[in-house]
């Protein structure tokens, strides 16, 4: 590419300038070759012009166009140079608040002087496992890039941090340490990493300090190596140390402090002890090192005198000098003397010589140096002994955090060691980043030619070769009277000619310039050699722990040589600081070149410490001192800008036309790079690479194309619209042309019309008018007359009215005078009755006044009672209902005894009719005067009894009279006092509105407060589950240790039985054996003999088993009977339980006791306990008849073998044996009489013992059978006794409130209680008789369809004859179907076997495939209502508990597993489903079947199992969480944000070296990957039955962890934020949108979890320019936080160059927009946020009787009942 071309108008270049250091101008005129100047317009409009040097011809550097600036990296720029680097990390800082920027490998940190939200927790984990290019650049992405490559490559690594004081290395290297400490997991020590991260305020109190740069700066380098175990956790650390600054201690600069800890100590003075820093130095230590610094306090203080030019002295008696001798436990006297003399020593002598003031103080100095390093050196040393671990160390990260090159108008020996370090940490970045080039050129296979580059070896040679600088100021320190002055001449001597990069200044003759890698510095040569001496008196009595190690050693080991030869050997053997810091220096980059080294190189942005404000002079000093711009020049020098094929195709496709583009990329990319440019780009392997400058060209004919394309597109489009609108106003200009014409006729015809009109409304008026006035004058000559004859009429009827009126006026005034005189007569009588009434109403006022008194008082007493109003209304009406009763019972009273009175008158006419009859018959005259004396006494005491009644009623009815008078005057009252309540009411009402909105927020706030503490709760379940299990494996090694101890054992034991074996077969007299004991003294052994005697060894071992198998037998046979035992012990309870019942139930003696014995219910009782007994004893008879039968069957069965004919028992001597002992003992007479080989020999042991334990098995399941019996009966009978005993009771509560009745009540309320225990008979036997007719019904029914299968079972019969002739026929076998309990029978010990099959080794595919969902929770169920019918709690709690532990130990094993951990949460869930369903509650049996209602527990509640399963189901639920999560972590950022699903619309923009990680089309994770992830999610789920509110919930917290996570990474990825990403993630986000609605969840709240996302979304489409923009922002985006808002905003990037960047003005509106608004500071979403999770009930609608057990399940122990 030519100039020319390049700098065309409109071109933007940098110029120089003295202020900014470049400033941006524009080219106005095109380059040619050969002009001396360019004509450029500058940014403020200014047009100046730039002279060109005719000598290098050099123009000034371009500018990369707009779409490159503000790069993650700065290699990705196409023009590499210093002001293109210097823009773009000025635009990331400045506008983007962006302070870290990658140029390569380097990691560029610029200080932000303010505290930011990107080093919390979340942000770890954002990094933590991505690659280094996929996410912005981090302090984290380079310690996760470190860490990876440790776990990968088994390599150690290191991160160099460095830059100048105040930049921010340490804080830089402890947020690197951070990450790794939270990354990591911990070791078996107990946080290392805490201990890691506190080190650094120690180091920070002693060896920090304010400069003028820095309130914090360190003054010494340190290197913390981080050591990793092989599973890459933290277990301890070292730290090294470099040079540091000593002379601090006694002297600082203005505007500058001493080190940290001298401060803090004056300010703690005040306190009696100080805090401990719990770090490897105890509490004594602590004390002394405060105590040794208070002492460097002191001696800074001591003052020496001057007594002469040559002599000074010290006061013994100094103030100062006292404490430190005191503090420092030296003789005072000592010190003050050799602090003012010194000791010379010749071959002979030794000569005492004063000092004079200057040295005295200089030695003074140096002491305090001393001390305070050697306190430095040992606070180091403790520090690493506490971090240090007993572990072995597979690897270690290094953070080297070391001072950067420095340069101050006076610099010393401490600035020219730094320098020197730099020089060296520079020479290795630059070998690094020239390796690293090449070795990509390699890798790629492209030509390349060798890169110069700058290297400043010949600046170390000066240095540390030999003769230079440090050389020559070794030897100087070794000569008796050298000087800096003669220092100085020699260095001048030696380098000035030979060594370019050493120079001497004018205008000085003790200083010296060194032309370093970033700058020329000049030093001071005053002080080099005292400082690199370093030296101490060493007649000075120090303690042994302050005297250096070299010199301890020499003492010890000369300590019998005390020539002057000695000594002046050991100072000469003294290494110097020079010295020691060249080693020391040396070491640390052996240690370096062995790793991988990261570099991190911190840039102080201004001397002001003012946030985000960059000068532009001390970056670019910086940036040259710390190796950026070395390493852009280097990368400049090669290819630069690499793309891959993919990359470049995507980018520049609209370069290409159809035809140019080929299945073949690369082909493609060649025949386009080749038509558009000849050279300055190579082909690799996977990558094109092209030379600095091309990209830019490339860009600008990218734009230029989409610059024509935009034109055409606009032509084509302003013709069309031009077109459009001349079409328009064509038709436009007809249309008004027509309606114009239109308008004219019309006004011409109506013209005419109006004419004509005109003509007849003329011929009309004057007719009219003529009309008129003839009218006129015929009404006014008629309206003449009419007056006239009016005026007549008139006067004649007034005349009649005047008499007639006199006559009417004569008439009324008559009648007035009456009617007056009858007034004032009635008006008298008026006034009296008045009178009279007055009288009476006064009387009755104060009446009312004393009434209404006490009704205020009423009405002040039941203010506000509304309910008492309504009770005492109700009060009337019942008693106006008593009324209504009463005189209805008074009219039948009435009606009684009038029916009485006629029949005693019907009475009283046959007593005469017979009376007459008596006079007839005189015999029976004395009985009937008897009979007719007592029924005149009978009818005496009924008239008396009707007096009475009548009498009663009487009082009775004004009695209630009056009350019901009373009542309701009290009712109107009351009515008066309800309206004034009412009034009260509504006014209450309405203020009980203002407080029922206040009701609803605490409602909604109780309720999301409840929601929090159900997190909570379920949060510290999980902790404590997650504690239960490490508390479980715990166990379980202390069980395997035991296992193994127990092992070791038992072998022990069978090596000393084995042994004992032997020992008694050589002492047998076997033949075998004898012949094996003559034959022993021979050489060869006979083979038949010993392996026969191996055979028989082996026998003996068998018989052993079988003899303990016996032993083992026999104490199960005991325990059958210690149960045996119990069960008759319980039954005895029970009988003396049920003889109490009994006495209890005939001692009771009441009115209303059940009924006494004989009577029907007690003879039924007694006749069924009866009957059990007799049962119960007919059952015992049979178990004895049973053994005894066995018995004689063995013993039968040996009768004819040896084991009889030892015996010698006679068959019917052997008696009924009552118990196992018996049995036992023939048992024991059998193993005495005979030996043990023979009677084992064809198994009799063995098959007697089997029997055994049949038998006992047996007698076991009788007596359980009989005990649940005996259970069953005894209660029902405690029910009945329950019932009697309630009835009772409730009579005698009767009876006790009939008898504080009065009599009438008292009868009334024995009335009702007998009406309703006879209503309650009554239903009762309406009940059995209604099941009477029903059973009866279908009695008929079955008869009926008896009749018909008996019909069809004929048929079948004639057609079974017809058909005998057909032999081949079958015949099928109908089995009768039974009819299932829904239970599950198993023996009691098998909870092991059953928990092992259905949880243990059970493979959720094949179940959830085959079998019905829920299946393993329906059989254990099952089983527990087995237990729970057999009484058994026992069984029930075992059960439980075995599923319990064996899902928590399958959830352990198997829990990535995600198949496994959904199958056991849906079985979990069902199991405490089925726990509440058939729990027998009201509150879960409301959708139960009458089937399923007779399935439920009857004697155990399991309410707290309920609980347990509940928080099982919590922590598999959690689990499920992480499984599910862990599975589509990897594909949610690649899926919703990577990958371009809408090609064409995002492309690619150029990137550098840290590229982002990309994957091939063909394994490209799209959003229906996602979509088939989450829909197997679905399906399986669904498959194993889970319910639907868990799956809503699970996919409600997934899409909240896809949301999270997509907005995490688009927070922390500045290339994510643009428009077309925006389009990319609402087209994904409808995607899951769509999932949703396909698969039934869109209610399950995962569409609002989206809306973060959506709004981000959005955010980026939206216009956002002016201020209404800023509003319509601010009202849309109420999901995301302002820290969101303003991070999204400023990471918004352009992708083309026609979007534009959001101005810092724009976002400050959104910032005060958005002050007020309450919410979090946090930047990232929490994706680690669990919901809580609710469990709510969900009955089974599959009945459990139809559930049957598949044989694939191997369950044949268990059997259906």
């Amino acid at each position: 590419m030519a100039a020319c071309e390049l700098y065309a108008q409109y071109a933007r270049v940098w110029l120089p300038d003295a202020r900014d250091v470049w400033k941006s101008a524009e080219l106005t005129k095109d380059y040619r070759p050969g002009d001396l100047k360019l004509s450029v317009q500058l940014e403020d409009g200014t047009e100046v012009e730039h002279k060109i040097d005719p000598r290098t011809n050099n123009l000034p550097p371009l500018r990369n166009p707009n779409i490159l600036v503000g790069e993650n990296d700065l290699t990705a720029l196409s023009y590499l140079h210093e002001p293109a680097v210097l823009h773009n990390l000025k635009v990331r800082f400045i506008d983007s608040k962006l302070i870290y920027t990658y140029c390569g490998i380097v990691l560029v940190a610029i200080n932000p002087y303010e505290s930011l939200p990107i080093y919390e927790a979340d942000i770890i984990n954002a990094y933590s496992g991505q690659n280094m290019g996929d996410m912005d650049p981090h302090i984290f992405a380079v310690a996760e890039e470190a860490y990876k490559q440790m776990a990968r490559d088994e390599r150690n690594q290191s991160i160099i941090v460095s830059g100048e004081s105040g930049a921010g290395k340490t804080v830089s290297a402890k947020y690197a340490m951070r990450y790794f400490a939270t990354v990591s997991c911990s070791s078996s020590e107990a946080s290392v990493e805490e201990r890691v991260l506190a080190s650094n305020p120690i180091m920070e109190a002693l060896g920090n300090a304010k400069t003028t740069r820095n309130d914090n700066s360190s003054r010494f380098g340190k290197y913390i190596e981080i050591g990793f175990d092989q599973k890459h956790c933290i277990i301890g650390a070292n730290m090294r140390t470099y040079l540091l600054e000593k002379s601090r201690v006694v002297f600082q600069a203005d505007e500058e402090r001493n080190y940290h800890i001298f401060y803090q100590l004056c300010a703690s003075s005040h306190l009696p002890e100080f805090k401990a820093f719990k770090l490897g130095i105890g509490e004594s230590d602590q004390m002394a090192i405060y105590q040794i610094i208070a002492a460097i306090l002191h001696l800074s203080n001591v003052e020496v005198k001057d007594q002469s030019a040559e002599r000074s002295s010290i006061s013994p008696e100094n103030a100062h000098l006292v404490v430190f001798c005191e503090l420092m436990g030296v003789p005072c006297e000592e010190m003050a003397h050799w602090l003012c003399h010194r000791k010379l020593k010749t071959t002979t002598e030794t000569f005492v010589k004063p000092v004079s003031k200057i040295n005295a103080v200089n030695g003074r100095d140096a002491l305090a140096k001393h001390i305070y390093a050697r306190v430095f050196s040992w606070i180091v040393c403790s520090v690493n002994n506490a971090l240090k671990s007993a572990a072995k160390q597979s690897s270690f990260i290094g953070v080297l955090d070391i001072y950067g090159f420095e340069t101050f108008d006076v610099n010393s020996f401490e600035q020219f060691c730094i320098n020197y370090a730099n020089e060296k940490l520079q020479q290795q970045f630059n070998l690094h980043v020239f390796k690293l080039e090449q070795e990509e050129y390699l890798r790629e296979e492209i030509s390349w030619t060798l890169i110069d580059f700058a290297d400043n070896q010949p600046c170390i040679d000066l240095i540390e070769a030999k003769l230079g600088v440090l050389d020559l100021l070794d030897e100087e320190c070794k000569m008796p009277k050298g000087s800096d002055d003669t220092w100085a001449q020699k260095l001048y001597n030696t380098l000035l000619k030979q060594n370019a990069h050493f120079d001497k200044p004018r205008m000085s003759n003790r200083a010296f310039i060194v032309h370093h890698f970033a700058d020329k510095v000049e030093y001071q040569c005053d002080g080099f050699l005292e400082k690199n001496k370093d030296t101490v008196n060493e007649d000075l009595s120090l303690p042994s722990s302050f005297q250096d190690d070299e010199k301890a050693t020499s003492s010890r080991n000369t300590r019998a040589s005390v020539t002057g030869r000695a000594g002046q050997s050991q100072r000469d053997n003294k290494k110097t600081v020079g010295l020691q810091f060249r080693q020391s220096l040396h070491l640390l980059m052996d240690t370096l070149n062995a790793t991988t080294p990261h570099y991190v190189r911190c840039i102080k942005p201004n001397d002001n410490k003012s946030p985000f404000i960059m000068d532009p002079v001390r970056a670019v000093q910086q940036l040259r001192a710390c190796g950026i711009l070395e390493t852009i020049r280097i990368s400049a020098a090669g290819f630069p800008s690499r793309w891959t094929y993919q990359e470049f195709f995507s980018r520049y496709r609209v370069l290409m036309k159809q035809k140019d583009v080929f299945h073949d990329g690369k082909q493609t990319c060649k025949n386009l790079l080749e038509k558009l440019v000849k050279h300055l780009y190579q082909f690799g392997k996977n990558k094109i690479f092209f030379r600095a400058g091309l990209v830019a060209y490339l860009e600008k004919l990218r734009s230029d194309k989409l610059r024509m394309a935009c034109v055409r597109i606009q032509k084509t489009i302003r013709c069309w619209l031009a077109r459009k609108k001349y079409l328009r106003m064509r038709e436009c200009a007809i249309t008004i042309q027509r309606h114009v014409r239109g308008h004219q006729a019309r006004c011409y015809v109506m013209f005419l019309q109006r004419t004509r009109a005109a003509v007849i409304i003329q011929r009309n008026l004057r007719m009219w008018v003529t009309r008129t006035r003839y009218q006129q004058l015929r009404s006014a000559a008629i309206a003449i007359q009419c007056f006239l004859r009016a005026y007549m009429a008139r006067k004649q009827y007034y005349k009649l009215v005047f008499e007639r009126k006199a006559v009417v006026i004569q008439k009324w005034i008559k009648g007035w005078q009456a009617r007056a005189h009858y007034k004032r007569t009635m008006a008298a009588i008026v006034l009296l009755q008045s009178c009279v009434r007055r009288m009476k109403a006064k009387k009755e006022l104060k009446n009312l006044k004393v009434e209404a008194r006490s009704v205020e008082r009423i009405k002040k007493l039941n203010v506000g009672m509304e309910n008492k109003i309504m009770q005492l209304q109700h009060k009337i009406n019942e008693q106006h209902k008593d009324n209504r009763e009463l005189s209805e019972r008074l009219n039948f009273m009435e009606k009684s005894q009038t029916t009485e009175r006629e029949k005693q008158n019907r009475e009283i006419e046959n007593l005469r009719r017979s009376e007459q009859e008596a006079k007839t018959k005189a015999a029976a005259l004395p009985s009937l005067l008897e009979q007719l004396s007592f029924l005149q006494h009978e009818l005496e005491n009924t008239r008396k009894e009707k007096e009475d009644l009548e009498e009663h009623t009487k009082v009775y009815k004004e009695q209630t009279q009056q009350v019901v008078d009373d009542l309701n005057m009290k009712n109107s009252l009351l009515n008066s006092e309800k309206d004034e309540l009412n009034k009260q009411i509504l006014e209450q009402a309405v203020q009980l509105q203002g407080t029922e909105l206040t009701n609803v927020e605490d409602a909604k706030q109780m309720e999301k407060d409840l929601t929090e503490e159900r997190y909570r709760y379920q949060a510290l379940l999980s902790e404590h589950l997650h504690l239960e299990e490490r508390h479980r494996d715990a166990e379980e090694e202390m069980n395997l240790c035991n296992v193994r101890n127990t092992l070791s054992v038992w072998f022990n034991h069978m090596v000393v039985f084995i042994s004992c074996i032997l020992v008694s077969l050589k002492r047998l007299s076997w033949p075998m054996l004898a012949v094996f004991s003559q034959d022993e003294t021979q050489a060869t052994v006979d083979l038949p003999v010993l392996l026969k005697l191996q055979r028989k060894v082996k026998e003996l071992e068998q018989d052993k088993q079988s003899l303990w198998q016996q032993l083992e037998n026999r104490e199960e046979a005991q325990q059958e009977k210690a149960k045996w035992q119990e069960l008759d012990s319980e039954n005895k309870k029970l009988k003396q339980n049920l003889n109490e019942l009994r006495k209890s139930l005939t001692n009771e003696s009441s009115e209303f006791a059940p009924p006494t014995a004989g009577s029907l219910p007690y003879n039924i009782l007694l006749e069924q306990l009866s009957s059990s007994n007799d049962e119960l004893e007919m059952r015992k008879e049979e178990v004895l008849l049973l053994r005894s039968h066995m018995v004689r069957q063995e013993a039968l069965k040996h009768k004819d073998s040896v084991l009889g004919e030892g015996l010698k028992l006679d068959l019917g001597e052997i008696p009924s044996f009552p118990d196992v002992d018996s049995v036992l003992y023939i048992l024991m007479l059998f193993l005495r009489s005979t030996n043990i080989h023979t009677l084992n020999e064809d198994g009799e042991l063995w098959l007697a013992y089997e029997g055994l334990k049949e038998t006992n098995r047996i007698l076991e399941c009788q007596m359980q059978e009989q005990k649940r019996a005996t259970d069953e009966e005894n209660r029902k009978l405690l029910d009945e006794v329950n019932k009697f005993k309630a009835e009772k009771e409730q009579q005698q509560k009767l009876l006790t409130q009939s008898l504080l009745l009065p009599e009438d009540a008292r009868i009334e309320a024995s009335l009702k209680h007998e009406m309703t225990r006879l209503t309650s008979e009554n239903l009762v036997s309406l009940l059995w008789s209604g099941s009477v007719v029903e059973l009866m019904v279908q009695q008929e029914q079955q008869e009926e369809t008896i009749r018909k299968l008996k019909k069809q079972l004929k048929v079948h019969i004639k057609k079974l004859e017809d058909l005998e002739g057909d032999p081949g026929r079958a015949v099928n076998i109908t089995r009768k179907e039974k009819e299932y309990r829904g239970m599950l029978e198993y023996r009691e010990g098998d909870e092991t076997r059953l928990v092992k099959k259905l949880v243990t080794d059970l493979k959720p595919r094949g179940v959830a495939v085959s079998f019905i969902p829920g299946l393993p929770a329906y059989i254990i169920f099952m089983c527990v209502r087995y237990a729970d019918n057999v009484n058994d709690d026992q069984r029930v709690s075992t059960l439980l508990n075995s599923t319990i532990s064996g899902i928590k130990g399958v959830i352990k094993k198997r829990g990535i597993d995600f198949e496994v951990v959904s199958f056991w949460l849906a079985n979990t869930c069902r199991l405490m489903h089925c726990l509440k369903q058939y729990s027998g509650d009201e509150a879960f049996t409301t959708h139960n079947t009458a089937k399923q209602n007779e399935h439920c527990l009857a004697n155990f509640e399991l309410s707290e199992y309920q609980k347990v399963f509940g928080d099982l189901a919590i922590q598999i639920y959690r689990q499920l969480i992480k499984c599910m999560e862990d599975l589509l972590q990897p594909l949610i950022v690649a899926s919703m944000l990577e990958h371009e699903t809408i090609q064409g619309v995002l492309g690619s923009k150029p990137t550098g070296l840290r590229k982002r990680s990309t994957s091939s089309p063909e394994q490209a994770v799209t959003v229906e990957v996602l979509l088939q992830r989450l829909g197997a999610f679905h399906t399986t789920m669904s498959q194993h039955g889970l319910d639907l509110d868990l799956i809503k919930q699970l996919f409600k917290q997934l899409f909240y962890v896809i949301c999270a996570v997509t907005l995490n990474h688009l927070l922390l990825r500045k290339d994510m934020c643009s428009w077309s990403k925006g389009l990319q993630i609402r087209y994904n986000v409808w995607h899951l949108e769509e999932w949703l609605v396909e698969r039934e969840l869109s209610d399950c709240g995962a569409k609002e979890t989206l809306e973060p996302l959506i709004q981000a979304a959005q955010l980026l489409q939206i216009k956002k320019k002016t201020e209404a923009d800023a509003q319509i922002i601010c009202t849309m985006c109420t999901a995301l936080t302002t820290a969101q808002i303003v991070k999204v905003l400023t990471l918004y990037t352009p992708v083309i160059e026609f979007e534009e960047r959001v101005s810092t003005t724009f976002i400050t509106t959104i910032k005060n927009l958005l002050k007020d608004r309450v919410e979090s500071t946090t930047l990232m979403m929490d994706a680690k946020k669990i919901f809580s999770i609710t469990l709510p009930f969900s009955p089974s609608c599959v009945a459990l009787e139809t559930i049957q057990i598949p044989a694939s399940l191997n369950m044949g122990f268990v059997t259906r009942i």
